[in-house]
C-alpha cells in the first residue's frame, strides 16, 4: 500500500524556498519586477503567499535572491573568455554570452532588463555584472589603453544584445544562430577591446 501524500505544508521547508526561487525566476522573467505579484509568484510555486516574507522578507528581497543569480560561476567565465589569443577574444565574449543564454531563453538576464527602469538595485546590479564581474576583469589582463571605456564599451554590445534577442526578440536577430551572431558582432567586440578607439 502506497503512502498517502502530505497535504498542506511541504514536508521540507528548504523545498518551499526552492519552489519560490524557481517560481521567481519565472514570473520575474515574463513580467518583470512590477508586474509580478507575490501571489502570482507563490500560486505557480503551489504554496501560500506568506511563504514569501517568512523566506525573503519581502518581493524585493526574493527577487535579490532568485534573478541576481547567474547561470555561470564569473570567475569560470571570466577564465572562458581569457583563455586563447586576444585576437579572438571579442568572438570569444559573444560565443559564451549567446551560448549561456541560450539555454535558459534568456533566463535572469531578461528579468533584470525588463526590471532595471523600475528598480534601482536592478541597475547597480547590471552594472556590477557586466562591468565589475566581467568586463573590468578582461580589459584588466589585456595590454591596452583606456580599459574603463572598452570594459564599458563591451557592456553596452552585450547589453544591447540580451535586449534584442531575449526581450523585444527583433527578427532575425532574435532566432539567429549562435555562430551568425559571433560572426557579426565579434569583429565589433574586438575592436572594442584592442582595437583604436580614436
Amino acid at each position: 500500500m502506497e503512502p498517502q501524500k502530505r497535504r498542506g505544508r511541504r514536508a521540507a521547508g528548504e523545498d518551499t524556498k526552492a519552489a519560490l526561487l524557481t517560481a521567481a525566476r519565472e514570473v520575474f522573467t515574463e513580467r518583470g519586477f512590477d508586474g509580478a505579484t507575490v501571489r502570482s509568484i507563490a500560486a505557480r510555486a503551489g504554496v501560500d503567499a506568506a511563504m514569501v516574507n517568512h523566506w525573503f522578507g519581502s518581493k524585493e528581497g526574493l527577487f535579490v535572491q532568485a534573478v541576481f543569480q547567474l547561470p555561470i560561476d564569473p570567475n569560470e567565465l571570466v577564465k572562458r573568455l581569457l583563455d586563447g589569443p586576444p585576437e579572438e577574444i571579442g568572438f570569444r565574449i559573444v560565443r559564451n554570452f549567446v551560448t549561456i543564454w541560450d539555454l535558459t531563453g534568456g533566463g535572469t538576464f531578461a528579468a533584470l532588463v525588463r526590471s532595471v527602469t523600475a528598480h534601482e538595485g536592478v541597475a547597480k546590479a547590471l552594472r556590477e555584472i557586466f562591468l565589475n564581474t566581467v568586463f573590468r576583469r578582461v580589459t584588466a589582463e589585456l595590454d591596452v589603453d583606456q580599459r574603463e571605456l572598452r570594459a564599458t564599451l563591451c557592456a553596452t554590445q552585450m547589453v544591447g544584445l540580451g535586449m534584442v534577442r531575449y526581450v523585444v526578440h527583433f527578427e532575425p536577430l532574435a532566432s539567429a544562430a549562435p555562430e551568425v551572431l559571433v560572426a557579426a558582432i565579434g569583429p565589433n567586440m574586438q575592436r572594442y577591446l584592442t582595437g583604436p578607439l580614436d
